[in-house]
C-alpha cells in the first residue's frame, strides 16, 4: 500500500544476529544451548520451590515468580532467533512485532519490580528479624507480587501503542534479532519524538525506582551488618544477601547501558550483544547463581535427588 512517494511496510524482516554465514551453525547451536539450560533452570527452580517445603518463604516465593519472568523473556525471543539462523527472510507481521515487544517490555518491567521486592525482603529479614513473618505476610508478598506483574503490564500498555501507531515506510529490514525500540524506530517515517519520550521516561522511572528501592534497602542492611560485633556473625548475616546483589548487579547495569541512554549513543552491533545478554544469558545465569551460592537451595535440591533415588530403590 502506497502513502505519497512511501511504501508502506506491513511486515518485518530480522537481519540476525550477526552477518557472516560462516558462523550461523556456531551461534545457532550455542544459542540452542543457552536456550536449553535456561529452560531447565528456571523450571527446575520453579518445580523444586514448589515441592520443598523448607523453601515455602517470601524469598523463595519472590525468587519463583523471577524464574517465570525469565522464562517468559527468553521465550518471547529465542525460538524466533534460532528460526532466523534456520530460515533467511522469513517476515514477521507489524502485530507479531508489536507482540514481541509488549511481552519483552512486560518481562523486563516485571523482573525490575521484582528484584526491588527482593531486596526489600532482605531488609526486613535483616533490620527486623522479629518481625519478618508479621511484615512479610503470605497477602503483602502477593499483592507485591501482583503489583510487579501490573507495574509490567501497564508499561507495556503504554509504550507499544506509541512505538507501533507509528507510520514505517520503505525498509523492513530490522537490524537486530528481536523488535527492540532503537532499530523499529529507526525504520519510522513519522516524528518519533513523542514515542523516544515516552520510552525514555517510562523506562527511566521503572529502573530508577526500582534502584533507589535497592539501594536504601542494602544502605540500611549494610548498617545493620556493622552493628554486628563477630566477624562472622556480620559474614553469615552479609551471605544471606550475595545471590541478590549478583543478581541486581547483573541485570540493572546492562538494561541502564541499553535504554538509559541519549538515541545518539546507540550502535548497532553492540547493542545486539548487550541484547543478548539480557534477554539470552541473564535468565540463564540467575537460577544459577541463586543455586551456587545459596546453601539451602543446594540442600534442597540433594534432598530432593537423594528421595527420588531411595524411591527407585525401593
Amino acid at each position: 500500500m502506497a502513502e505519497g512517494n512511501h511504501t508502506m511496510v506491513t511486515d518485518f524482516i530480522f537481519q540476525g544476529f550477526m552477518d557472516h554465514p560462516e558462523l550461523q551453525v556456531p551461534l545457532f547451536v550455542s544459542f540452542l544451548i543457552i536456550y536449553v539450560i535456561t529452560l531447565v533452570g528456571n523450571l527446575g527452580m520453579i518445580v523444586l520451590i514448589r515441592f520443598n517445603s523448607r523453601l515455602h518463604t517470601p524469598m523463595y516465593y519472590f525468587l519463583s515468580n523471577l524464574s517465570l519472568a525469565d522464562v517468559g523473556n527468553s521465550s518471547v525471543v529465542a525460538p524466533r532467533l534460532l528460526i532466523t539462523f534456520v530460515v533467511q527472510d522469513k517476515p514477521i507481521s507489524l502485530a507479531a512485532c508489536a507482540a514481541q515487544y509488549f511481552f519483552v517490555c512486560n518481562f523486563l518491567t516485571n523482573e525490575a519490580c521484582l528484584l526491588a521486592v527482593m531486596a526489600y525482603d532482605r531488609f526486613i529479614a535483616i533490620c527486623n528479624p522479629l518481625l519478618y513473618r508479621v511484615v512479610m505476610s503470605k497477602r503483602l508478598c502477593v499483592l507485591l507480587v501482583v503489583a510487579s506483574y501490573v507495574c509490567g503490564f501497564v508499561n507495556a500498555v503504554v509504550q507499544t501503542p506509541f512505538i507501533f501507531t507509528l507510520s514505517f515506510c520503505d525498509s523492513n529490514v530490522i537490524n537486530h534479532f528481536f523488535c527492540d525500540i532503537p532499530p523499529i524506530l529507526k525504520l519510522s517515517c513519522s516524528d518519533t519524538h513523542n514515542a523516544n519520550m515516552v520510552h525514555f521516561t517510562l523506562s527511566s522511572i521503572v529502573v530508577m525506582t526500582s534502584i533507589l528501592i535497592v539501594l536504601f534497602s542494602y544502605m540500611y542492611i549494610l548498617i545493620a551488618i556493622l552493628k554486628i560485633h563477630s566477624a562472622k556473625g556480620r559474614y553469615k548475616t552479609f551471605s544471606t544477601c550475595t545471590s541478590h546483589l549478583t543478581a541486581v548487579t547483573i541485570f540493572y547495569g546492562t538494561v541502564i547501558f541499553m535504554y538509559l541512554r541519549p538515541s545518539s549513543g546507540y550502535t548497532t552491533d553492540r547493542d545486539k550483544i548487550i541484547s543478548v545478554f539480557y534477554i539470552l544469558i541473564i535468565p540463564m545465569l540467575n537460577p544459577l547463581i541463586y543455586s551456587l551460592r545459596n546453601k539451602e537451595v543446594k540442600d534442597a535440591f540433594r534432598r530432593m535427588i537423594n528421595k527420588r533415588i531411595c524411591s527407585q530403590l525401593i
